[in-house]
């Protein structure tokens, strides 16, 4: 992907333990994904929040077998289980803010629908751009703050060590550190798409200074084109000079394409907010056995 999460490397053994293949067959799987995926677009991201639903029904299953519940109920004092803990309320902190910004952007999209509908002569097309574009400026500012966050949370999973551990602890410990990380990698390639689509002036400064930072790299600029925020930036700005008709109609097909990828994120994040909180919870009940 265009977008790649900077994801330290674990020092725990890698050896892998029959209890965990499947998890590790589905990481595998969406590592293949993530080095083929050449630009952070909607329907990539979508595939990836899809291949993480698959990864934590491999995850549910592992923490339902009796020998996972029991090796990790006689480590639960253990820092790498808190840790965990804290990573999922993190993912599922950001997983829901995310959802709000899918509900907002409908929101704005079906009132400047509403709006080109009645055309020339209503000033609800103003106000309905002007209400999304402050909308848009403050996403863009929120989801540069959340990948700053998921940078800091991946700096603490995996910090502590795993000592003198059996292996079948130090695999399953190992497998769950990999899927939040893949997580946070999939979640942040999806606020580097809500955050980057500006001006073309400075769309590639924002991504310069993401880079910077160490939160993200990008290929080429050529990876941002298509992008379905950035269509309606770019017909609402040409609306705001000329209200022809050729122009209304193209900014309805971009709201139009906006909409169904908003649907499409909306319904993967979803999903995987569920699977977030059911893992949460088996790790719960695990440590209170």
């Amino acid at each position: 992907m265009a977008a790649k999460y900077h994801v330290r490397s674990i020092s725990l053994p890698s050896r892998s333990h029959p209890t965990t293949v499947r998890v590790e067959e589905e990481l595998s799987r969406l590592q293949s994904w993530e080095s083929i995926s050449s630009a952070s677009t909607s329907d990539s991201i979508c595939r990836g929040l899809s291949g993480l639903e698959e990864l934590y029904d491999c995850v549910d299953d592992l923490l339902q077998m009796a020998s996972t519940q029991q090796l990790l109920s006689q480590h639960q004092q253990e820092k790498c289980m808190d840790e965990l803990l804290d990573g999922s309320v993190k993912l599922l902190d950001i997983c829901g803010i995310t959802r709000d910004f899918m509900l907002q952007v409908k929101e704005h999209v079906f009132a400047l629908q509403s709006a080109l509908r009645r055309r020339r002569g209503d000033s609800s097309i103003e106000t309905s751009t002007a209400n999304y574009t402050s909308f848009s400026k403050k996403m863009k500012k929120d989801a540069k703050k959340l990948i700053s966050q998921l940078k800091q949370a991946d700096i603490k999973i995996g910090s502590s060590q795993l000592l003198e551990q059996d292996q079948h602890l130090a695999a399953v410990i190992r497998v769950l550190r990999q899927v939040c990380a893949k997580n946070m990698s999939i979640f942040q390639s999806l606020l580097v798409f809500l955050a980057v689509p500006v001006s073309k002036s400075n769309k590639w400064s924002l991504v310069s200074k993401l880079m910077h930072k160490g939160v993200v790299a990008c290929e080429s600029q050529a990876d941002l084109k298509g992008h379905e925020l950035d269509g309606v930036n770019s017909a609402l700005s040409s609306l705001s000079k000329s209200s022809e008709v050729e122009k209304i109609q193209i900014a309805h097909l971009k709201l139009e394409a906006l909409e169904v990828c908003i649907e499409g994120l909306e319904s993967g994040l979803e999903s995987v907010f569920r699977r977030l909180i059911k893992t949460r919870a088996s790790l719960l009940n695990i440590i209170s056995q």
